[in-house]
């Protein structure tokens, strides 16, 4: 099914945005957002969370090694 809608420049220039920085088409953000109720402003805070933490896992600032065996001793084997 093809539906057609009338948005404006802003909303628009948003989307391909997103699609762009979430390797999406614009239907696919458009779709996302009317199946699983996920506005444009929480998928954009989403990718913002993303590279932000991506950003400091490159600069080891993500965990350091207590905390990485904290978590691995969690879920290895008794």
């Amino acid at each position: 099914m093809t539906v057609k809608l009338a948005i404006t420049a802003d909303l628009a220039a948003r989307i391909d945005a997103l699609a762009a920085r979430s390797n999406l088409s614009a239907s696919d953000i458009v779709r996302d957002a009317l199946e699983n109720g996920r506005s444009l402003d929480w998928q954009e805070r989403f990718l913002e969370k993303i590279a932000a933490a991506v950003e400091e896992a490159d600069r080891r600032a993500f965990a350091d090694t207590r905390e990485i065996e904290r978590v691995l001793n969690k879920y290895r084997p008794a």
